[in-house]
C-alpha cells in the first residue's frame, strides 16, 4: 500500500491552494465541503469530527485528511478547537503511464479519508505553522518555500500513520520505532519524555527496554547519532561548527564542541585532522553503544581551548589538512629553532614540585648558557620538567589570560576571543591576535618570539614547545580562583601581586555576598540558563554564563530537585516543556537581542513566576561567556547590584 502511495505522490503534479488557521468556540458546530484535497491538523482543544460517514474523536494533536468533495462536520467540545487547514491539488500528468492510471483507480491517496493521533505532533505543528506564515506573505518565493515544506509534511504523515495503525507494539518493535524516529528526526529537540509518549509508554520503561536491546539509553543513542552526523559533515564538507550544530539539533558550535570533546575525547578539529576515511553508522544491533558510549569514561564538561569557539566567528570556511607554503616555511623555521636549541647547552632539570609543578628555586646560568636569561627556574608539568625564564617578558597565552592580567602581566599574543573580553579589554592594547582557539597561527606565535607559552591544551604542546618553553595546565586542574591566581603568581615570580589581588578579590566577594544575603531569602533558588527557541540550556557552577559568579562566588542555591544533575554535568539541554523544572525563584539568562518584555510573550517562559515578577537578569553572550578570575569578580558584583535592586522593588 505505502509503495503505491509514494509512487503516486512522486509522479503527481502537486500545488498548494490555501492554508488557513481556524478557531472554533466552545460547542461551536462547523460544516464544510472540501473544495480540494485537504489536510487538517488540530493542536488545541477537543471535538467530534466527521468526514463523510467516518467519525473521529479529536483531542489536542490530531491529523485528518479528506478528498475533494468530502463533507466535514466539526462539533467542538467545551475547550473549543484550534486547527490548520492545508488544501492542495494533485493530478497525474496528462500522458501518464497506464500503470499509474490503474494505481490511481485502485488506490487514490489524494481522495483517502483518514484520521489519527501523530506520534511526533510538534514536528508536524511547527512545519505547518511555518508553511502558514510563508503562505500568508503572498510572495511567490515564500509560496515556493511553503511547497518545499509540504512534501516533508506529507512524508512525515505517511510514516506516522503507518505506525499508528499498530499501537500495541512489542518491546523490539518499540525500540525499532524509537530508533527510526531518532535517525529521521535527530535535528529536532527530542527528550526521553517525548520519545516515550510517541509509543505510549513511560520514560523508565522505554529506557529499560532500549538499553536491554541496544546497550545504551535512547538519549545516549541520540547523542551518538548526532555526533556521527557531525563527523560526516566534518569529513565531507567545509561547514563551520555553527552550521553543523544547526543541522544536527544543537544550539551552536560552542555546545557541539563540548559534546564532541566529551564523548570522543577529541575536539572537532582534532578529529578532522586525524581521520580521512569515510565513516559508517553501525547497525543498530551492533555494539555501537558499547563501543562509542560506554567506552569513553563519563566526565565533567571541561574547557579545551580548541574545541568550541566557532560560534564567535560567523561564516567562512574552516581550512584543515592543507599543505601550504606557509606551513612549509613554518616547518623550516621550527627546524632551525630546534637546531639552535641543540647547539645551546641546556640547564639541568630537577624533578619535584607541587600538584601543578610549580617548584622551584631559581638556578644560576652557567657559562654555556650565555644566550639565556640570567635566571631560570625548573617547573614540573604534565608534560615533564621544563626550564623557563625566572621573569619572562614575552608571554603567549591562550586560556589563562585573565590570571595574567590580574597579576599585571601583559602578554605579547593571545587568541582573538580573548581580545574581545569586555572585562579587561582596556588592558590589551598592543597584544597581538594569534588566531582562533581552533586555528591558532603557529607562524604568528613564532613571529612574536615568545620566551614562554602558557596553554590549557596539552595537544598543542608538541608544536608550541618547538617555539619556546611551554607550560601546560589542562582546564579543570584548578579547584577555584584562589588556586589559579596563586599558582601563576608563584610560577611567574608575581607572588606579591597575586596575594594583593586575591585579598582585594576576597574583600569584594565578601561584600557582594553580604549584600545578596540581605536581599534574598536564604532558601531562594537561582537558575542560570540560556534562552534558545530550539534548545534552551541550564548551567551549573563551572561552565560560564554566570555559573561561577552565582554558585561559586555568591554561594546561591540551584533548583533543589535539579541540583545533582546541574552540579555534575554543568550543562544540560532542556526541552521546552521541561523549562519550568529547571527554573527557580530568579533566573540569570543569557540571550542576545531579547528583553524581559519579549520574554513575557514567549510560550512556556511567560507562565513562569520569575518572568511574571520581573526576577530575570538578561545579558548577552559576549558578557556571560567569560569565566576567568576578573570576569567572575565583575559578574559577581554586577549580579549583586541587580539582586539588591530587585529586592528594593518588593
Amino acid at each position: 500500500m505505502w509503495n503505491e502511495y509514494y509512487t503516486l505522490w512522486n509522479y503527481a503534479a502537486v500545488n498548494i491552494t490555501d492554508i488557513r488557521y481556524i478557531e472554533c468556540g466552545a460547542y461551536e458546530e462547523m460544516k464544510y465541503k472540501f473544495p480540494s484535497h485537504t489536510f487538517i491538523l488540530t493542536f488545541q482543544g477537543d471535538a467530534g469530527v466527521t468526514i463523510d460517514n467516518e467519525t473521529y474523536e479529536v483531542s489536542r494533536f490530531y491529523v485528518l485528511h479528506g478528498g475533494k468533495g468530502s463533507k466535514l462536520v466539526i462539533q467542538a467540545g467545551e475547550a473549543g478547537l484550534r486547527l490548520y487547514y492545508l488544501m492542495y491539488k494533485a493530478e497525474l500528468p496528462r500522458r501518464s503511464r497506464n500503470y499509474l492510471e490503474k494505481l490511481m483507480e485502485l488506490s487514490n491517496p489524494f481522495q483517502m479519508n483518514f484520521g489519527f493521533s501523530p506520534d511526533r505532533p510538534t514536528m508536524l505543528y511547527e512545519h505547518l505553522k511555518q508553511m502558514h506564515f510563508l503562505w500568508d506573505s503572498q510572495k511567490p518565493v515564500h509560496h515556493f518555500q511553503a511547497k518545499s515544506l509540504f512534501y516533508f509534511f506529507v512524508q512525515q504523515i505517511a510514516s506516522q500513520i503507518s505506525l499508528a495503525s499498530n499501537p500495541d507494539l512489542s518491546a523490539k518493535a518499540q525500540v525499532d520505532k524509537i530508533i527510526k524516529i531518532i535517525e529521521s528526526s535527530y535535528a529536532q529537540p527530542l527528550t526521553l519524555h517525548t520519545l516515550a509518549e510517541m509509543i505510549n509508554t513511560s520514560p523508565r520503561s522505554l529506557s529499560r527496554k532500549f538499553k536491554q536491546s541496544v546497550g545504551s539509553s535512547p538519549i545516549d543513542y541520540l547523542i551518538q547519532f548526532r555526533l556521527f552526523k557531525a563527523k560526516e559533515m566534518l569529513l565531507q564538507t567545509d561547514a563551520t561548527l555553527d552550521e553543523i550544530a544547526a543541522g544536527i539539533g544543537y544550539p551552536d558550535g560552542y555546545y557541539l564542541g563540548r559534546m564532541f570533546k566529551k564523548h570522543t575525547g577529541l575536539s572537532p578539529l582534532q578529529f578532522k585532522e586525524k581521520n580521512a576515511a569515510p565513516i559508517h553508522w553501525p547497525d543498530l544491533t551492533s555494539a555501537v553503544a558499547r563501543s562509542d558510549i560506554s567506552r569513553v569514561r563519563s566526565r565533567k564538561y571541561v574547557y579545551s581551548n580548541d574545541d568550541n569557539h566557532y560560534h564567535y566567528k560567523h561564516g567562512g570556511i574552516i581550512h584543515m589538512n592543507r599543505q601550504t607554503r606557509t606551513g612549509m616555511m613554518l616547518s623550516i623555521l621550527l627546524s632551525l629553532t630546534l637546531l639552535l636549541s641543540a647547539c645551546s647547552a641546556g640547564v639541568s632539570s630537577s624533578t619535584g614540585g607541587d600538584k601543578y609543578g610549580s617548584n622551584s628555586s631559581a638556578n644560576n646560568v652557567t657559562a654555556e648558557n650565555q644566550n639565556q636569561p640570567s635566571k631560570v627556574r625548573t617547573i614540573s608539568t604534565v608534560k615533564g620538567n621544563i626550564t623557563i625564564p625566572d621573569e619572562p617578558k614575552r608571554i603567549v597565552v591562550d586560556l589563562y589570560l585573565g590570571s595574567l592580567i590580574a597579576l599585571g602581566i601583559k602578554p605579547v599574543g593571545t587568541p582573538e576571543l580573548n581580545l574581545k573580553n569586555p572585562y579587561f579589554i582596556d588592558s590589551l592594547e598592543g597584544v597581538q591576535n594569534i588566531g582562533e582557539y581552533e586555528t591558532i597561527s603557529l607562524e604568528k606565535v613564532l613571529e612574536l618570539e615568545p620566551d614562554l607559552i602558557v596553554t590549557g591544551n596539552p595537544d598543542l604542546y608538541d608544536s608550541f614547545s618547538k617555539i619556546a618553553p611551554t607550560l601546560v595546565i589542562p582546564y579543570g586542574e584548578f579547584k577555584d580562583t584562589h588556586e589559579e591566581v596563586a599558582y601563576f603568581g608563584e610560577v611567574l615570580n608575581k607572588e606579591k601581586e597575586s596575594k594583593a589581588w586575591l585579598a582585594d578579590y576576597d574583600a569584594r566577594i565578601a561584600d557582594a555576598k553580604k549584600r545578596v544575603g540581605e536581599a534574598l531569602d536564604a532558601s531562594a533558588e537561582v537558575s542560570v540558563m540560556q534562552f534558545d527557541e530550539k534548545a534552551p540550556m541550564a548551567f551549573g557552577d563551572n561552565f560560564g554564563r554566570g555559573g561561577q559568579a552565582v554558585y561559586s562566588a555568591l554561594g546561591l542555591n540551584p533548583p533543589a530537585d535539579k541540583k545533582e544533575i546541574l552540579m555534575k554535568d554543568q550543562l544540560v539541554e532542556v526541552s521546552s516543556e521541561a523549562i519550568p523544572e529547571f527554573v527557580g525563584d530568579y533566573i540569570i539568562l543569557t540571550a542576545d537581542n531579547l528583553t524581559l518584555e519579549d520574554l513575557k510573550t514567549k510560550a512556556v517562559w511567560s507562565s513562569l513566576d520569575a518572568v511574571k515578577n520581573d526576577r530575570v537578569f538578561i545579558w548577552s553572550k559576549d558578557r556571560s561567556w567569560y569565566f576567568d578570575p576578573i570576569a567572575t569578580l565583575d559578574q559577581t558584583e554586577e549580579l549583586a547590584a541587580w539582586f539588591t535592586k530587585i529586592s528594593r522593588k518588593k
